[in-house]
């Protein structure tokens, strides 16, 4: 079962879909290049054409002088997969500049599984972010969560984003008029999937259910849309929770960051 899902997500979310809501985009070899607002450069790929060590290498220094070229880059994510196969990229990296942030694992399981209903606790509504003030409370929310002083910024683009894609759902639990809660689910157009993306909840309102209950409403929204699978990159907080609702960890993803400080 894991190496169907596994080929499903190789074979459906990697390249193009990663890359469809990019400013430009490039490819160089096997890469895929891309900007996207804020100056964030992102680099991924189906898999490396069987590159050993030295390919490896030319192939970070071929994506760093390419970004180096494009003004106004901020940072630049090389996302790796843990079932690639990848000898001595992650040297090349390193001493490159890059730097490994936290490793996720990629969750994917049937919708089916995630959309029964939960209950929450009283005085908890579930609803869609749909008012600006509504995207603002939310975004505020995850950024005191993520500790990400840049909330506003991300808050922005969040706004641009459902402002012009429909397809983006926003969901939100709210007590005391209050967002404590909140996620997005992202329906990947020409595939069976859709992803699960940015779940928090204020750390008083966690154990009771709400981030479950949030998940298994964007399953039934996915399941609407005719989504067959949800796929999630999660932190070891959320991944026992998509575990015990039967989505399965098929690997593991870890992204490098470069900024230009690394000259």
């Amino acid at each position: 079962m894991s190496l169907n899902l596994l080929a499903a997500y190789d074979g459906q979310l990697r390249t193009d879909v990663e890359t469809a809501h990019a400013l430009a985009v490039s490819s160089m070899g096997p890469l895929r290049l891309a900007v996207f607002p804020g100056g964030r450069g992102f680099v991924s790929y189906a898999d490396l054409d069987g590159a050993g060590a030295a390919r490896a290498a030319e192939l970070v220094d071929a994506a760093l002088e390419h970004f180096r070229g494009i003004a106004g880059i901020t940072s630049v994510e090389w996302k790796t997969r843990g079932h690639d196969h990848a000898p001595g990229l992650h040297d090349a990296l390193i001493t490159r500049g890059f730097v490994p942030e936290d490793t996720e694992s990629i969750m994917i399981g049937e919708a089916a599984l995630l959309a029964e209903e939960v209950a929450v606790p009283d005085g908890v509504e579930l609803r869609r972010a749909r008012t600006e003030a509504e995207v603002l409370a939310m975004e505020e929310m995850q950024g005191t969560v993520f500790e990400d002083l840049h909330w506003r910024a991300r808050a922005e683009m969040t706004l641009q984003r459902i402002r012009s894609d429909d397809t983006v759902e926003l969901w939100i639990a709210v007590a005391d008029g209050a967002v404590i809660s909140a996620g997005r689910l992202e329906p990947v157009a020409a595939t069976d999937f859709a992803g699960l993306w940015g779940g928090a909840t204020i750390a008083s309102w966690r154990g009771r259910g709400i981030y479950r209950a949030l998940t298994a409403q964007r399953a039934r929204s996915a399941l609407a849309r005719g989504k067959r699978y949800l796929h999630s990159d999660s932190t070891e907080f959320s991944r026992p929770i998509l575990e015990r609702a039967g989505l399965i960890r098929v690997s593991t993803t870890t992204p490098y960051v470069w900024t230009p400080e690394a000259d």
